[in-house]
């Protein structure tokens, strides 16, 4: 799957970003580092000015491509989230079995993540911290109502739907499939980050996954 994950183009909204930087080294350089200075500092701490030092780059040229860096984490986050759907489109494509699509497709979205070595200017393991950490505040934001309009977070959108679909599939008469689906999806993120950071109120540990955590939620809340 991996080999023909890494033939695959990844598409991401056009108004994210002013010139494509999949069409450049130094765009592919900034995709790289700023995934790297995000997770050492915060998006919090990020500026286009320690990116562009970190790259030997001036920062005007960073924002040749990018208008803000907020357009640049919504445009890392529909990169991810499209590939978590490339991923999870191959995973279930050739199960018949409602049940084992959605397990299938709970562990695709809710598992840590490995880098693949075939996209070697964005590592796949370290960009999964960033969406843990920092998703939320892509679309908690005044904008997020006419950033919505626009698709910036249409990828996000369709992996939930995936989702939805097969919790459908499985018990036609549940009342809450999106709300299940998305639930999983944002819930898993918490999950991870208070693993993580906040022990105290989460039973994942070491030996339990967040995976397994929705994964026995689905067999309470599903089966008929």
């Amino acid at each position: 799957m991996d080999q023909i994950l890494s033939n695959i183009k990844i598409k991401v909204n056009e108004k994210l970003y002013v010139k494509d930087p999949e069409t450049s080294t130094l765009g592919k350089k900034i995709i790289q580092e700023s995934i790297l200075l995000i997770d050492n500092i915060g998006f919090e701490e990020f500026t286009f000015k320690k990116l562009g030092e970190k790259i030997g780059s001036n920062e005007s040229s960073i924002y040749r491509y990018f208008e803000n860096k907020h357009k640049l984490l919504v445009y890392l986050s529909s990169w991810y989230w499209s590939w978590i759907e490339y991923r999870l489109v191959f995973a279930i494509s050739n199960y018949s079995d409602s049940w084992e699509k959605l397990k299938k497709a709970i562990l695709i979205v809710t598992e840590k993540v490995e880098d693949n070595q075939k996209t070697q200017h964005i590592n796949e393991s370290i960009l999964n911290k960033i969406i843990i950490a920092e998703f939320t505040k892509t679309f908690h934001t005044k904008e997020v109502d006419q950033e919505n309009k626009e698709g910036f977070y249409y990828i996000y959108i369709r992996v939930i739907k995936r989702l939805t679909n097969i919790i459908t599939e499985i018990n036609p008469d549940y009342f809450y499939p999106k709300s299940l689906a998305s639930s999983i999806v944002e819930g898993a993120m918490h999950q991870h980050f208070l693993k993580d950071h906040m022990q105290a109120i989460t039973d994942c540990n070491d030996t339990t996954s967040p995976t397994d955590f929705y994964l026995n939620l689905i067999e309470k809340i599903l089966k008929k």
